[in-house]
């Protein structure tokens, strides 16, 4: 199994990536501030807009190690990779269900399943252990509400009734994210999503999430041979990274969100981590993101009981072994995909 885990992360934004035979320079104004070999590197991520060397560009094609920019915001810019690898034969197979819708259904289905689920167990959990700081009836309430749209995907016929649903249920969900918010109450208050551009604390660290964890799910299908960018419930369109966002779903809550709450919860991020824009936009000063991508790296170090394998991974390599489970199912050693659903 290949190893998800040796991401580097280059949080200054005036920072200019090099190279310097095989190793990375990360340099500030012709000073350098960091010299890293390329050996054992899966992937490098940047918020820097000064960019990088073509020279270090071509070494990380070649080395097959993904240079990905990221915006201040957190949001993707763009990606490089190496020369298009997998079995042919896996990637038709692919295209042929995401040409047909009631297939397509039948996969996406289960991409929705597993993220409810998810976010059923976490506000059971919250449910359980905060009975004196938050609405526990208003958590059962929805929490059932989550329990009976997993029923109804299970019957829908199309796949705008399955987006309708889906979308219906996170609006629920995220009723009840500020009071997951424990503490620092004051400076992470939760009013709702806003994306493009994040207009509070939370939302800044949830977009930064999403990206991370798309970017890990991209990785992970094209190592197992999948286009990332053909998927099944997700439309196609240039640039979107459609099965990856498909394949995220299911972890959105259990791996991002509850992410992102333990940074707030156990203050290892706080208000002075964050700054405000003149358009409004909240983005992590240069100190934030290095908290925020270092502990980023230790949870994907955590090990965990794999709920489908039954055999202890890494949850940095959770993506890997759905990418890896989803393969399977297309080559029909599966009956079904199996949804990552958390215990």
């Amino acid at each position: 199994m290949r190893k998800l885990l040796n991401t580097i992360f280059v949080t200054t934004n005036d920072a200019y990536l090099a190279l310097d035979g095989e190793n990375i320079l990360i340099k500030v104004e012709n000073e350098i501030k960091g010299r890293v070999p390329l050996h054992n590197i899966e992937s490098v991520v940047t918020t820097g807009y000064l960019g990088a060397s073509p020279a270090l560009m071509r070494k990380c094609a070649e080395k097959n190690i993904n240079l990905t920019f990221l915006t201040t915001t957190g949001k993707f810019g763009s990606r490089l990779s190496g020369p298009v690898t997998g079995n042919i034969s896996l990637r038709k197979k692919q295209y042929r269900i995401s040409d047909n819708e009631s297939k397509s259904l039948e996969i996406a289905r289960h991409f929705i399943i597993g993220k409810l689920y998810n976010q059923r167990w976490m506000l059971e959990r919250v449910a359980r252990e905060q009975t004196l700081r938050i609405d526990v009836e208003q958590f059962k309430m929805i929490s059932q509400e989550l329990k009976e749209t997993i029923g109804k995907i299970q019957e829908v016929n199309d796949l705008d009734t399955l987006r309708g649903l889906e979308g219906q249920a996170a609006n629920r969900y995220f009723l009840l994210f500020d009071q997951m918010i424990l503490q620092q109450k004051e400076s992470f208050g939760f009013y709702g999503r806003t994306r493009r551009p994040p207009l509070d604390n939370v939302n800044a660290m949830l977009s930064l999430a999403y990206t991370l964890l798309a970017q890990e799910c991209s990785s992970a299908l094209e190592i197992v041979g999948l286009d990332p960018y053909s998927g099944f419930m997700h439309q196609d369109r240039p640039g979107r990274p459609s099965l990856s966002l498909d394949l995220m779903e299911e972890l959105r809550g259990i791996f991002a969100d509850r992410f992102v709450l333990t940074m707030i919860n156990k203050r290892i991020v706080t208000a002075k981590d964050f700054i405000k824009k003149e358009n409004g936009a909240v983005i992590l000063t240069d100190e934030g993101r290095k908290k925020f991508f270092f502990n980023w790296q230790e949870k994907k170090q955590e090990q965990i009981q794999h709920p489908f394998l039954g055999e202890k991974i890494q949850w940095g390599l959770v993506p890997y072994a759905q990418a890896l489970l989803l393969s399977r199912f297309l080559r029909e050693d599966l009956d079904g995909y199996p949804p990552f659903l958390w215990k």
